[in-house]
């Protein structure tokens, strides 16, 4: 066999691999396309405290992250592209936004099926969506609840600042860090201020309700101090 018989035969072996591999990445690109828009569903249910809708719509998120993996399998540099992991980032930080908002357990890393940078940014990026909830409870009144969701915004950062790893462990975990910090100063700044002002309305209540215990002309009143009676002797 000539050079160019065998170079032909390599490259032809070369060119179906491509093909294989390239059809694998336009499916996991379109899926992954599809999974950010179940996990966005998901998510947009549980602000609107639609649960059955917010799980129906996890476990779609779910069969598709499963679907990604499959198609990547033979291929870690696809499964490990941005594309990919964007995606499944978007799956973790649906169910954590969810569990967080439920008051549930937060799933693990093993559980979601991702990889622990993956999962730390979604971690993050769950803790930032936690803003919008607070901010739908304040509107309504100050309310312990808010305060509990602030806290695990709080404790959430707290954990993840301690990750000090370069971005090329971290999968740019510093960056979403720093978007965490500011969306929890400004949530502190709101929910600070509204409990301020529910204080204040309590007090302005408390004050109208014994200034008018104290006008009001039916209460009896004690002998002795009606100015008729001093006056008549």
């Amino acid at each position: 066999m000539s050079n160019l018989e065998r170079l032909d035969g390599m490259a032809e072996r070369i060119r179906e691999a491509f093909e294989a591999k390239s059809a694998a990445r336009d499916a996991a690109i379109s899926q992954s396309r599809a999974l950010i828009g179940h996990c966005a569903n998901a998510i947009r249910a549980v602000h609107r405290h639609e649960w059955g809708t917010a799980q129906a719509r996890l476990e779609t998120a779910r069969q598709a992250a499963d679907e990604i993996r499959a198609q990547v399998a033979d291929y870690p540099d696809l499964y490990h592209s941005g594309y990919t992991q964007d995606a499944l980032k978007e799956y973790v930080e649906a169910y954590i936004t969810y569990a967080l908002v439920r008051g549930e357990a937060l799933p693990a890393p093993d559980a979601l099926q991702v990889e622990d940078s993956t999962y730390l940014n979604g971690l993050a990026e769950a803790a930032s969506e936690l803003r919008r909830q607070i901010l739908d409870i304040i509107r309504k009144g100050h309310s312990a609840e808010a305060e509990r969701l602030l806290e695990e915004m709080d404790e959430i950062y707290g954990v993840l600042i301690a990750f000090d790893f370069h971005d090329a462990i971290t999968g740019g975990l510093r960056r979403r860090l720093d978007q965490l910090r500011g969306v929890l100063e400004r949530t502190r700044g709101d929910v600070t201020t509204s409990l301020r002002q529910q204080q204040l309305r309590q007090a302005l209540l408390d004050l109208e309700q014994r200034a008018g215990l104290a006008a009001d002309p039916d209460l009896p009143v004690e002998p002795g101090d009606d100015d008729t009676d001093d006056a008549t002797g």
